[in-house]
């Protein structure tokens, strides 16, 4: 873990969602900054989706998307949408920090699961999921587009 002090904290506007589209986009690279500011005010307004970033001295390092979930698999649980460094950041725990942000909000807020998934070719992010996080691969998820 790094030692540069850091503050994690919920975006919650606009001009916040904006601020945080350069780093989201290089995990999202399908998306355009329309798109996605259209599919955050719906999954906030709707999912109760939320962002939180992590900042050095004001800017924007990390970001990641979440939001509180039911189902009768998992119970109350906490899906993890997004989680992204920026490049030039990455490897410096900032990842890390924010999974224990999303895993701290989870247990505060009665989700007593933390739940995500990770593309196939994602193969550090498995690492890091599974080795650092202590995550557990519990199932494949199939998407079909209809």
């Amino acid at each position: 873990m790094t030692h540069q002090s850091y503050e994690i904290r919920e975006l919650e506007n606009e001009q916040e969602w904006i601020q945080a589209f350069s780093i989201i986009k290089q995990l999202r690279t399908q998306l355009d900054e329309d798109s996605y500011l259209e599919l955050v005010k719906e999954a906030t307004q709707k999912e109760n989706y939320k962002m939180a970033a992590l900042f050095i001295n004001s800017k924007m390092i990390a970001v990641t998307g979440f939001m509180p979930m039911i189902t009768l698999y998992n119970g109350r649980f906490t899906w993890v949408c997004d989680l992204v460094t920026d490049n030039s950041y990455r490897s410096k725990g900032y990842g890390e920090a924010l999974i224990e942000y999303v895993q701290n909000w989870s247990k505060e807020n009665g989700f007593d699961i933390v739940s995500l998934s990770s593309g196939l070719q994602r193969k550090d992010a498995h690492r890091f999921y599974e080795q650092k996080m202590g995550y557990n691969k519990t199932s494949y998820v199939y998407l079909k587009r209809v």
